[in-house]
C-alpha cells in the first residue's frame, strides 16, 4: 500500500521481505564532533531563519567536524567504542562493513583505512546506501553471521555530511549533521535476529538527491565547481514526499510479513532525517509516540550515522534490552530504504 505520494514519483513494487536469523548485536557504541553549531549560530553566519528549522524539522542543534575530522575519524571512534564495550580485541573481529556516502577519499575506501586504524585483519566491505547505508551494512553483516562467514562483524555508519553541503542553500544546510555509530554482530540464537527486512532501491528517482560533480561523469571543473555542483542537490518537497512514503510501507510491509502488530514492537529508530517525516508516518501507521526514539533535536541528520547513534542511545538509556523488538527504517538518496525488526 502507498500512504503518500508525490506527483514525481510513481509507486514502483518492492522486493519482497525476508528474514535473517540466528544473529544478535552484543554490543553499540556511538560518536559525534563536539563542535556544536545551534540554529541561532546558523542565523547569524548564514542567514538560516532559526524558527523556520524549528517548525520545519524540530532540529534544535547539529554536530560538524573539525576541519582535521573526516569520515574515518568519526568512524574509528564509534567502532573503537563499540569494541570496548563488548570486551572484544581487534584480532578477532572478521568483517567490518561500513556504510557511508561521504568517504575520506575516493579510493582506497574509507573502510580499508578504518580495517588499519582499528588494528583488524578482516575484509573491509563499503557500502553506498545514503541514509540508507547503515541498514543497508547491517543487513549484509547479518547474512554473513547468519550463514557462517563470520564470527565477529563490526558494522558502521558514519558521514561527514557538512563536507558536502551548500551554506548557501539556506533550505537544505541546516538539516544535516556528522557523526558515527556502530554495532557488533555475532551468532545468536534461533530466535535471535532479523525477524523481518525490507531492503530496496528505486534509482529512477535518483536525481531528488545528489552531489552531482566529483564523480567519473562530472569531474569538478571550476566551471561546475563555480555553480555548486561539488555540493547536494536536494529536491526537498519531493524527498519529503517519498520518505513519508516509504517509511510507512515498509514498516507495514516488514510488520506484516512477520506477524507482529505495531503494539508488540518494544521501539522504533527512524532514520532521523526530519520530526515531520516521522511524525506524518507514525501517526498514519497509528504507532504510539511514546514507543518512537529521537535524537533529531541534537544531531539532525547525520545519514549513516543516524540509526546507529539512536541505537546506541536506546541502549545506553534502558530503553532496549535483550529480547526486546526493534523497528529500524533508514532511507536516502539512491533512492534506497533498509527497514528491519530486529529480535535482540
Amino acid at each position: 500500500m502507498v500512504f503518500f505520494m508525490s506527483e514525481e514519483r510513481a509507486p514502483s513494487q518492492r522486493p519482497r521481505c525476508r528474514s535473517l536469523m540466528g544473529v544478535q548485536i552484543i554490543s553499540s557504541g556511538s560518536y559525534v564532533p563536539d563542535q556544536v553549531i545551534t540554529n541561532a549560530a546558523l542565523e547569524e553566519q548564514f542567514g538560516c531563519d532559526a524558527d523556520w528549522i524549528v517548525k520545519r524539522t524540530g532540529i534544535l542543534e547539529r554536530r560538524h567536524a573539525w576541519p582535521y575530522q573526516a569520515t574515518s575519524d568519526l568512524a574509528f571512534e564509534a567502532g573503537n567504542r563499540c569494541l570496548k564495550k563488548a570486551n572484544i580485541k581487534p584480532k578477532d573481529v572478521d568483517l567490518l562493513v561500513l556504510g557511508t556516502f561521504t568517504p575520506d577519499m575516493s579510493f582506497p575506501s574509507t573502510a580499508c583505512l578504518l580495517q588499519d586504524r582499528l588494528g583488524l585483519n578482516c575484509a573491509a566491505i563499503e557500502i553506498e546506501a545514503a541514509c540508507a547505508g547503515f541498514m543497508y551494512a547491517l543487513i549484509t553483516g547479518a547474512a554473513y553471521v547468519a550463514s557462517g562467514v563470520s564470527d565477529n562483524a563490526l558494522i558502521i555508519g558514519a558521514d561527514c555530511n557538512s563536507r558536502v553541503l551548500n551554506p548557501k542553500d539556506i533550505k537544505t544546510f541546516p538539516l544535516f549533521g556528522d557523526g558515527a555509530g556502530a554495532v557488533l554482530l555475532t551468532k545468536g540464537s534461533p530466535n535471535q535476529g532479523i525477524i523481518s527486512f525490507s531492503m530496496g532501491a528505486d534509482g529512477g528517482g535518483g536525481d531528488l538527491l545528489s552531489r552531482p560533480a566529483c564523480g567519473s561523469r562530472m569531474v569538478p571543473t571550476p566551471e561546475n565547481i563555480a555553480q555548486g555542483l561539488h555540493y547536494m542537490h536536494m529536491d526537498g518537497r519531493a524527498v519529503f514526499r517519498w520518505a513519508v512514503a516509504i517509511l510507512c510501507d515498509t514498516i507495514q510491509d516488514v510488520l506484516t510479513h512477520s506477524n507482529f502488530t505495531s503494539e508488540q514492537v518494544d521501539l522504533y529508530i527512524p532514520h532521523q532525517a526530519n520530526i515531520r517525516i516521522i511524525n506524518a508516518a507514525i501517526d498514519v501507521l497509528h504507532i504510539t509516540r511514546s514507543k518512537v526514539f529521537n535524537n533529531l533535536e541534537k544531531y539532525g541528520n547525520t545519514s549513516g550515522g543516524s540509526i546507529p547513534i539512536a541505537l546506541d542511545e536506546a541502549f545506553t538509556e534502558k530503553r532496549l534490552e535483550k529480547g526486546n523488538k526493534v523497528m529500524m527504517s533508514g532511507f536516502g538518496a539512491g533512492l534506497t530504504w533498509g527497514t528491519a525488526l530486529f529480535q535482540l
